[in-house]
């Protein structure tokens, strides 16, 4: 019988290639552009390091990642046609074969988004500190 970090395990690495699947299906033609929009949406906030409710926040912290990544990406599903859901997961499959898929241009714009939010921290406090 299998224990349930096993059972958490294995859910968790559906999910991850479940959202990688959404991420090949948004950027399909055949997608239409409301269900395109949701799914970037699900994806970049899967991806994020950023979440609504932070991580150290006991019980809470994950409940955002437990509940809101799956429901989006179920929603993102029922959006997008079938046979591009179905290509998608083919090669979704095919790539978390060969090991976890690397964005450096994802992890460039999640760089510069940090960096420009550090630098809008750091004027505000010098403008609020100046008064």
């Amino acid at each position: 019988m299998k224990s349930i970090i096993e059972n958490w395990k294995i859910r968790a690495k559906g999910l991850k290639t479940e959202v990688y699947t959404l991420y090949l299906a948004y950027k399909d033609p055949r997608t239409p552009w409301y269900a395109r929009i949701f799914a970037a949406v699900v994806v970049g906030y899967a991806f994020s390091p950023i979440d609504l409710i932070p991580d150290p926040i006991p019980i809470l912290g994950y409940l955002d990642d437990l509940v809101l990544i799956p429901l989006g990406a179920y929603l993102a599903v029922k959006m997008i046609p079938a046979e591009v859901m179905a290509e998608s997961r083919i090669k979704a499959s095919e790539v978390m074969a060969l090991g976890k898929p690397v964005n450096k241009v994802a992890a460039a714009i999640i760089g510069v988004v940090w960096v420009g939010l550090a630098a809008l921290a750091v004027a505000l406090v010098y403008r609020w500190v100046k008064r």
